[in-house]
């Protein structure tokens, strides 16, 4: 629909396709790799998967920037139809909750597994 329209801008959609793959990666990692150490008490063995998911936090944020960088900050086009309003509304709202996301595992999960705060650090 809005094929040659000057405000849309290339590379969005590769885009939101890698950072979900990401996020699905991610996901899984928590699921079959974090959650089955802490499950054991394994304290040593939290700070390498802490590690990688903190890595991967930091992937997370840089497509943000991205999209971001590429939405103009969600900014639309005059004449903006519906359906580009929704991605757009959408998007705020998916990374959003994302940076919650990283935020509440960084900041709280995490450090209370992490051996740093076992040791009284």
């Amino acid at each position: 629909m809005h094929f040659g329209n000057k405000d849309l801008l290339e590379g969005r959609s590769s885009l939101l396709r890698r950072l979900i793959g990401e996020i699905e990666g991610h996901m899984k990692k928590v699921e079959l790799i974090l959650f089955p150490v802490i499950r054991k008490g394994d304290g040593p063995g939290i700070g390498n998967p802490t590690a990688a998911m903190r890595a991967d936090h930091d992937d997370h944020d840089r497509a943000v920037e991205q999209v971001c960088r590429l939405t103009r900050d969600m900014s639309l086009p005059e004449g903006a139809c519906g359906t580009w309003i929704r991605l757009c509304v959408g998007l705020d709202d998916f990374i959003e909750d994302l940076l919650e996301h990283i935020r509440l595992e960084n900041e709280v999960f995490f450090p209370k597994f992490e051996p740093s705060a076992r040791a009284g650090v």
